[in-house]
């Protein structure tokens, strides 16, 4: 050192140096662009480090252990997969169990008439002819009433006519009246011969449809023969079996007869119920004008069955869902989180000496730790991207399994990389701090 020069302040070659930058000339005062330099307290130039720099960096250490990165990013990959496995999966199991709620339950509507008082004379509140003033109002498929007493409940039913002194014969059924169009408001069908129609209710013919079930213990299969029941010590020719019954299905043990035979013949003079099916979305409204149409005036006497609200329905279904399945993703992000802080310090551990060399070289402390943190969170982002699209795949595959459709939001879409991208972060905070604490020459002295 020359007298002359002047003494300045002693700098640690390893924790502070001066580098010379290659990145463009120098100006007058023989310093560097301000883009690429940054001064630091004691008055020494650092290298300021690109971004993109930076990203290379980091996808470069990520790339440099493919096989342990891949299983690394394995453990976030089966976090995002259930995770997009589970609400996708409730999402479309809630919409499929709500459309098949749909089809048996929210589009029927049923009326209940209280029975009249005993000995009054009175105009009964429902005519047999309702079912035809309810099938005119706007959203309804069917509509028939029926019409059932305590007396007709239990009723004595033969399947001949012959009577065998101290045996007991026939079966205990009950017998029911009935306007047209029952087999589609109970949404069944005929599963032999015909069910009544209008000529048979004009005629007051005794005729009458067996529930299956009440064919079955009658010992009838088929309606080729006309074969006759006897009850009330009268004869009635079975002209159908009527099956498959979803609504009211106490009428498959039960004999339906026209309610004109009915009235004149077992007393069945008053309507005791109508059922009515209605297109998807007008139940609600449909329960509200069909007792208007029933009993003008004296709506308020009769008891209206509609379905419950399926919004709540639906968000029950999928609630109860979700909450089966999240903590299986939730466990999975965190074992991925696990694996991620564990590889990413054991790759810290192997890289002592390159953190050394670039510390030497004058990379900052922060830029140590960016770059540990930045590998980390790629490889959580790239388990999100990979754990998204395997989810995805496998709900529409499964609901093409199951004939189901899909219901996708695609906020998932875009929040399960986020998501994965998160955990990486998170995962590689202790690690990056861990790197960026080294000091220089500690660093040099450990492993290559």
């Amino acid at each position: 050192m020359n007298a002359g020069s002047p003494v300045g302040p002693y700098v640690d070659p390893y924790s502070a140096p001066q580098i010379v930058s290659t990145n463009g000339p120098a100006d007058d005062r023989g310093e560097e662009p301000k883009a690429r330099r940054r001064r630091t307290r004691l008055g020494i130039e650092r290298p300021w480090m690109d971004p993109r720099d930076l990203w290379l960096e980091s996808l470069a250490g990520v790339m440099a252990r493919p096989l342990r990165s891949a299983l690394t990013t394995l453990g976030t990959v089966l976090g995002i997969t259930t995770l997009v496995i589970t609400i996708g999966v409730a999402a479309t199991a809630g919409n499929q169990i709500v459309g098949r709620f749909d089809a048996l339950t929210a589009t029927s509507v049923a009326v209940t008439v209280p029975p009249p008082p005993p000995g009054a004379q009175s105009v009964p509140l429902v005519s047999w002819s309702g079912p035809e003033q309810v099938e005119r109002l706007s959203g309804v498929e069917s509509a028939a009433a029926l019409g059932t007493s305590d007396k007709t409940a239990n009723v004595r039913v033969r399947a001949n006519e012959v009577v065998s002194p101290g045996v007991t014969n026939g079966t205990t059924l009950a017998v029911t009246a009935s306007t047209l169009n029952l087999p589609a408001a109970v949404r069944g069908e005929m599963t032999a011969g015909r069910f009544f129609d209008a000529g048979d209710i004009a005629g007051h013919d005794r005729v009458v449809v067996l529930g299956d079930q009440a064919a079955e213990l009658l010992g009838i299969t088929s309606v080729e023969d006309s074969p006759a029941v006897f009850f009330a010590d009268q004869s009635y020719t079975v002209i159908g079996i009527l099956g498959g019954i979803r609504r009211e299905q106490q009428l498959s043990t039960s004999v339906i007869v026209p309610y004109t035979t009915a009235g004149e013949r077992l007393g069945l003079e008053n309507v005791s119920r109508v059922l009515v099916n209605t297109v998807l979305g007008a139940a609600q409204q449909v329960a509200r004008q069909a007792p208007i149409a029933l009993s003008p005036g004296h709506e308020g006497s009769l008891a209206v069955e509609s379905p419950a609200d399926l919004s709540k329905a639906k968000k029950n279904v999928e609630g109860d869902v979700n909450g089966l399945f999240l903590v299986l993703g939730l466990v999975s992000l965190v074992v991925g989180a696990i694996g991620i802080a564990n590889v990413t310090l054991v790759t810290v551990m192997e890289r002592v000496g390159e953190i050394g060399l670039r510390r030497a070289l004058g990379a900052s402390r922060r830029q140590i730790a960016f770059q540990f943190l930045l590998e980390s969170t790629t490889i959580g982002l790239l388990g999100g991207v990979i754990g998204a699209v395997a989810g995805i795949v496998i709900v529409v595959g499964v609901s093409i399994t199951k004939e189901w459709t899909p219901v996708l939001d695609l906020r998932l879409a875009v929040g399960a990389p986020v998501a994965g991208a998160l955990v990486g972060l998170l995962a590689g905070l202790y690690p990056s701090l861990r790197a960026a604490r080294m000091e220089p020459v500690d660093a040099l002295r450990g492993p290559a």
